[in-house]
């Protein structure tokens, strides 16, 4: 009779999450029963599992329960209790975070190689974020958390991320996007890698609820290949490439004070000016080079620099006079 009263009876039982990423949680009942009656209280993000003797027996979505045989017709038919019993019972109760863990990262640590249609046999590396939730309680607790105080997302990482790069080594392997174009086909890629990782996670109770390719990359070396290819692809003709840098830095040079000095690096404006007309502005091949420009035309180009100060009046003057005699 007396070791009756020194036990502790349970009659409220709840769960306020404290700590981020924390997926299940064993309430505290050792050396003490939970009195029939008492109130379970689970929260809209959380799911309740109750376990006796190892096994699963009833589980709670969010609501607040009087705890009875109607409310654990499980736990009553394992213990053989009748209808109307009153005694105290021992179970461990677990409850479960439902909700999204977010901004979980993965990556490919190490180069997964492919066989590209332009590269050829290439190594490549991929990064994104996924985000997932318990789905299914007991089969979580059966197979990951088990008996466990509290079960974190940090834990279960290495195994998600294990997960994922395998299936992103298949899902590359086969496919047949070449690299240049996965930039254009990063959505599609990444449904499709949902897809295949959906069944994955499911076999540990859990829902992936998005899945998220940010970058696919190549080694450093060939990287450093393909900026060299795309930077002449964009000079194209080297002598308008030269072209447009006379121009560009002459419309920079009358923008800055001073900035005609610094640009001649020791020629006068006039040579300046002279270079940028032989060289930019009358054409690039020969045949437009042995032909002479339109006087009229540089009339015009003369006159617009001097309205940008590129010219001085006296110097607008001298050239407005050769062109002038070509003409006559």
């Amino acid at each position: 009779m007396f070791d009756l009263f020194k036990k502790q009876f349970i009659d409220v039982i709840e769960w306020t999450e404290s700590t981020n990423g924390v997926l299940s949680y064993r309430y505290p009942t050792a050396d003490k029963e939970i009195q029939t009656g008492a109130q379970l209280t689970v929260r809209d993000s959380q799911m309740a599992l109750f376990v006796n003797e190892g096994n699963v027996a009833d589980v709670f979505s969010p609501g607040r329960y009087e705890l009875s045989t109607k409310t654990l017709p499980v736990l009553t038919s394992l213990l053989n209790w009748d209808k109307a019993f009153k005694s105290p019972f021992k179970s461990e109760v677990y409850f479960f975070s439902t909700r999204e863990q977010l901004d979980q990262r993965w990556g490919t640590q190490q180069a997964i190689t492919v066989r590209d249609k332009e590269f050829g046999v290439i190594r490549l590396r991929a990064f994104g974020t996924f985000a997932y939730r318990v789905e299914e309680p007991t089969t979580f607790h059966q197979k990951v958390s088990g008996t466990r105080e509290k079960y974190t997302t940090s834990e279960l990482d290495g195994q998600l991320r294990s997960i994922i790069t395998t299936n992103i080594a298949t899902t590359l392997g086969e496919a047949k996007t070449p690299f240049l174009d996965m930039a254009a086909n990063q959505t599609k890629l990444s449904e499709t890698l949902k897809e295949s990782l959906d069944h994955a996670f499911w076999d540990y109770g859990l829902k992936l609820t998005s899945f998220l390719v940010q970058s696919v990359t190549l080694p450093e070396e060939l990287q450093q290949y393909l900026d060299k290819q795309s930077s002449m692809n964009l000079v194209g003709d080297l002598k308008k490439y030269a072209q447009f840098q006379a121009a560009d830095a002459i419309s920079a040079a009358a923008e800055n004070p001073g900035g005609m000095a610094m640009l001649g690096v020791g020629l006068n404006a006039n040579a300046l000016v002279g270079q940028a007309f032989n060289q930019g502005l009358a054409g690039s091949d020969s045949a437009a080079a042995a032909k002479p420009e339109d006087p009229f035309l540089v009339l015009e180009k003369l006159q617009t620099l001097m309205e940008k100060g590129v010219l001085s009046k006296e110097e607008f003057e001298a050239k407005k006079a050769e062109v002038l005699k070509r003409i006559s």
